[in-house]
């Protein structure tokens, strides 16, 4: 059965949705017996595909640590990105809006243009830190360069990580071995250590628990990896690292084997996360996420669904997403509720009784409900677009309205993950209501900026993206193709 359209106003989805008590959410206590608030530790892959943990499907390799987190805590099984690229989406987490609403969310991604997130902007780390909570981001930022845009100019404390959108695991330089492009920072301190690079991230996540847990300070640790984004480097291809040429992403490297010594390894970072955070005490009263910035790269596994980085078919904008809250979640439960990065900011915001900034609102909900309680999954309206091929899309209930050049469809991706049957002339009255539906939702954003970096992949690139001719040859006797139609 068809989920039907939503009916309901986005704030009155709010206000239904942020009535969970404090009372509820008192988890640990502190010395005084009052409640504690959770302590955060937010995981973010880099292109990491929705079926590339075993527990989501992957066939080739084993993810048992992030799996074990997945049988402790909630599976999402209708998790999206708010972008199908990175600078994009970590807007929307970082905010809690779409990210169509800034400057810097209209990069696919940002590249070299002297772009980035306002610091005047209010954002998670800035919020929570209001709130009482020791802020720290590892990892990958993307958001913008010195000396105008940075972690720690929006609500961190700390940062140890890098600035730009890849980097190569060992060189820990964004070029070729030989350049000078090392991009590896402790604060606005650029510097230079040995190792692999998402070893490097762990232990430093390491260590700020240690010393928030130590300090008795409630935290927010956003662990950004880089893994398993491109360069395709293993923790034993040091030597493929330094005969890298000058695009870490070329088209030429990377092997099945190799993208599963990536994740493993990230996977093994995380089980050690974990072991200390448990050995410090800590995990009884921290709220865990892992999850995705976007949908798979070239090696990534997205079944059941087509697509990948850079398009918003399913494949492009499905991730992973777990979250392990003791005490509050229920374990190996899973969700069907449908939910995007900028929920993030109203659910944490929720859990630590911190404050939203009312002239800046989130565009997300808050999803402790369904995470807490068990709460029927709120049908909702989603809206996604992306300069790149002009693409379009709309989720409303079941139903997804989706454009692609002057190409466009109206799939149940409940039942059609894959996006095979185009339903859009079986339901004309569904089609034209999610297109108008757009257009408003459009009118509301931020217009197309045509100096803004888009990407994606074509034929010259990945072989199944090939392609007929725009313009057909006409065939014997019957005259030319006919032109294709806009929407």
């Amino acid at each position: 059965m068809t989920t039907p359209p939503s009916t309901r106003t986005r704030r009155e989805v709010l206000v239904s949705t942020c009535a969970t008590p404090l009372a509820l959410l008192a988890g640990a206590k502190s010395i005084h017996g009052a409640p504690s608030p959770p302590n955060v530790l937010f995981i973010l892959a880099d292109d990491f595909g929705y079926a590339d943990l075993s527990c989501y499907g992957r066939r080739d390799y084993t993810t048992p640590h992030i799996d074990k987190l997945a049988t402790q805590g909630i599976m999402f099984k209708q998790a999206y990105a708010n972008s199908a690229v990175c600078t994009a989406s970590r807007v929307a987490i970082i905010t809690g809006r779409y990210q169509y609403r800034l400057p810097i969310g209209l990069e696919e991604p940002l590249v070299g243009r002297k772009i980035g997130l306002p610091p005047e902007h209010p954002t998670i780390a800035s919020l929570l830190r209001k709130a009482g909570y020791g802020t720290t981001l590892i990892g990958k930022w993307h958001l913008g360069q010195l000396p105008d845009y940075g972690p720690l100019q929006s609500g961190y404390d700390h940062f140890w990580g890098f600035r730009a959108g890849a980097l190569d695991y060992f060189t820990h330089k964004n070029a070729g071995p030989q350049s000078n492009t090392e991009d590896l920072w402790d604060g606005d301190v650029r510097i230079h250590q040995n190792g692999y690079l998402t070893d490097l991230l762990g232990q430093q996540a390491i260590r700020s628990i240690n010393g928030y847990v130590r300090d008795k300070k409630p935290f927010f640790i956003s662990l950004h990896f880089n893994a398993p984004h491109w360069p395709w480097e293993g923790p034993d291809d040091e030597a493929v690292a330094q005969a890298h040429g000058p695009n870490l992403g070329a088209f030429d490297s990377g092997t099945l084997k190799t993208y599963a010594s990536m994740v493993g390894e990230m996977d093994a970072e995380v089980g050690r996360i974990l072991k200390a955070l448990d050995a410090a005490g800590g995990a009884n009263n921290t709220i865990v996420i892992f999850t995705s910035d976007n949908g798979g790269e070239r090696f990534s596994d997205t079944w059941p669904f087509t697509g990948k980085k850079t398009e918003l078919l399913e494949g492009g904008l499905r991730i992973p997403a777990i979250v392990r809250w003791p005490g509050h979640i229920k374990p190996g439960s899973t969700t069907s509720q449908v939910a995007m990065h900028m929920d993030w900011v109203p659910t944490l915001l929720a859990a630590a009784g911190g404050t939203p900034d009312p002239a800046f609102p989130s565009d997300g909900i808050n999803l402790l409900p369904m995470l807490t309680r068990n709460a029927t999954p709120i049908p909702r309206r989603v809206y996604w677009r992306f300069r790149g091929h002009s693409q379009e899309a709309v989720r409303d209930g079941d139903m997804k309205y989706l454009k692609i050049n002057d190409n466009t469809f109206l799939f149940n991706v409940v039942h059609d993950p894959l996006e095979r049957a185009n339903l859009k002339n079986r339901q004309p009255d569904v089609y034209k209501r999610l297109v108008q539906s757009y257009d408003e939702w459009q009118a509301t954003m931020l217009p197309i900026d045509p100096l803004s970096f888009t990407d994606g992949f074509g034929p010259s690139r990945l072989a199944d993206h090939y392609g007929p001719p725009s313009s057909p040859p006409a065939a014997p006797g019957r005259g030319a193709a006919p032109a294709a139609k806009k929407r």
